[in-house]
């Protein structure tokens, strides 16, 4: 069976003019002259490279479609009508809303999580921008972590600069505020880091003006470029055309240099990415420089490169000790990246995950210092929380959802849009017709903020409401299974519905699991 389907994409806006396409090349099985070409190649014909992204560029987030032969859905939770973990077993007691749903994450800096989740990094791109007060104080308000991604200094054309570094960030400060203001005492702000973040000083910026205590280090990029040299004249020449009205973009041939284009020349463009190279001196080198800037808390983002790379990740992170490990899968999301590459390039995250937890506990074994683990790649629901955790016991600590977690902003954004110019949609106006009404969650928060109530922005209140269906959902399969508590959950937890997924994850097949332990209750 063919796992996907190459050459009709909606991300990419286009379609097969017959509906039995070759399976494999994804052509119509009769390809006609005089078709207007709305398949992927007659598209590419006329607008090339744009098509090579998911559109509209920068406005939307994409996930892969391509069906892999093992995934979490192969996986089911196990239940128990017997006992409970983590409190007395009285059915007066062991209800699901006594079920605790926090966790800590990091070494010598604890990072308290509300929910066992945090977002993607939300960088440069417009729709990250333009959602960021409902993405971060949402965060901020359900106690979970938000990252900043990558390059928002560098795309800030109100940025100030001293020798290459920067000095002012208006967007970047706007960003960090937004966070810290509704901070509760649970979750935290990252900012990551990419070959532009490090040669202009974002990190350092951050830490020392804004108060940022986590930095976050993209794996492939930017672990070699601290105090990297950044031609000034280049710089303020970039700057200075980003002020009138161009869009600045690297030059992949040369780091340094810049690319400057007029604002309406053209709709979509690509984003050319540096990729550093990555060794371990240099990144233990980079992981003590954040340390001895002032950075509390260090991770690593890694994506579903090969598997000697995720041995490179883990080890490396291991001998730099690390806070946290975020592992994304091949499956996701992206907010830029090529459509081809978001289905057919890199390790999928069931793989990824079993391999981690694999090398992570043949780490421990020798004594090594193992970082906390989360793993990214395609999660949305908290069945996904529950496996995932349960499935890494003891090393993964958290999920990572990066379009789950962006939906409710605009949700939020939109119901306060819809409803101020009376186009609430049937669906939505049913259960009201002003945002007081239409949220769930409204008068909880009324009481928990006060006056202040009248400060969030609906983009927030709608990720409070997601994340708090989150948690009772996750507490109640956490309550079917007898755990009462996340420190609690296990591999056991779990049981693999064919032999495919049981050899690739390690998790009993159902057939087999709890075999040994029932024919003793039947026959002893």
């Amino acid at each position: 069976m063919h796992q996907g389907q190459p050459n009709a994409s909606s991300a990419t806006g286009t379609r097969n003019r017959v509906p039995d396409p070759a399976p494999y090349s994804g052509i119509c099985s009769v390809c006609l002259d005089g078709c207007p070409g709305p398949c992927e190649i007659g598209k590419s014909s006329y607008r090339g490279r744009e098509v090579i992204y998911p559109m509209p560029f920068g406005k939307i987030t994409a996930g892969a479609t391509k069906k892999y032969p093992v995934d979490y859905s192969h996986i089911n939770i196990q239940g128990t009508c017997v006992g409970a973990v983590g409190i007395e077993a009285d059915s007066n007691k062991a209800i699901f809303p006594v079920v605790s749903t926090e966790t800590v994450i990091g070494n010598k800096h604890k990072v308290k999580l509300s929910l066992p989740v945090f977002t993607g990094a939300l960088g440069s791109t417009d729709i990250a921008k333009d959602n960021w007060e409902g993405l971060a104080i949402g965060a901020a308000i359900s106690g979970i972590m938000v990252v900043i991604g990558e390059n928002v200094v560098g795309m800030d054309p109100n940025a100030e600069f001293e020798k290459g570094r920067v000095t002012n960030s208006p967007e970047l400060e706007r960003r960090v505020k937004c966070f810290k203001e509704w901070y509760n005492g649970y979750g935290e702000i990252i900012l990551q880091q990419n070959v532009e973040d490090t040669i202009l000083g974002s990190a350092e910026y951050a830490i020392e003006k804004l108060g940022v205590n986590c930095i976050e280090l993209k794996w492939g990029q930017g672990a070699k470029d601290i105090g990297g040299e950044v031609k000034l004249k280049t710089l303020e020449r970039a700057l200075e055309l980003k002020k009138r009205g161009y869009i600045v973009l690297p030059d992949p041939e040369n780091p340094v240099n810049q690319t400057a284009f007029k604002e309406g020349e053209f709709k979509e463009f690509e984003r050319h990415s540096r990729l550093g190279m990555v060794e371990h001196e240099g990144f233990v080198k980079a992981v003590k420089h954040y340390r001895d800037a002032g950075a509390k808390f260090v991770s690593l983002k890694t994506g579903a490169y090969r598997i000697s790379d995720l041995a490179r990740a883990l080890r490396f992170a291991s001998d730099a000790g690390v806070d946290l490990v975020t592992i994304d899968g091949a499956g996701g999301g992206t907010g830029m990246s090529p459509w081809r590459m978001m289905n057919e390039w890199g390790i999928p995250t069931i793989y990824l995950q079993s391999i981690a937890y694999r090398f992570a506990s043949q780490l421990k074994a020798k004594g090594k210092y193992v970082p906390d683990l989360a793993i990214a790649g395609g999660f949305s629901l908290e069945d996904h929380i529950f496996k995932a955790l349960a499935m890494g016991v003891p090393f993964f600590k958290a999920v990572c959802m990066g379009r789950a977690l962006m939906i409710p902003a605009f949700v939020g954004k939109n119901i306060q849009k819809w409803s101020q110019e009376d186009k609430l949609p049937t669906e939505i106006k049913k259960y009201g017709d002003v945002p007081e009404r239409i949220f769930i969650t409204t008068e909880t928060l009324k009481n928990k903020f006060g006056k202040d109530f009248e400060k969030l922005p609906w983009g927030s209140v709608a990720m409070y409401t997601f994340i708090d269906r989150l948690k009772v959902g996750l507490q109640q399969l956490m309550a079917g299974a007898r755990k009462f508590a996340i420190e609690h959950l296990d591999r056991n937890d779990l049981v693999s519905l064919t032999k495919e997924a049981a050899e690739v994850t390690g998790i009993p097949y159902v057939m087999e699991a709890d075999m040994e332990e029932a024919e003793k209750i039947l026959f002893d």
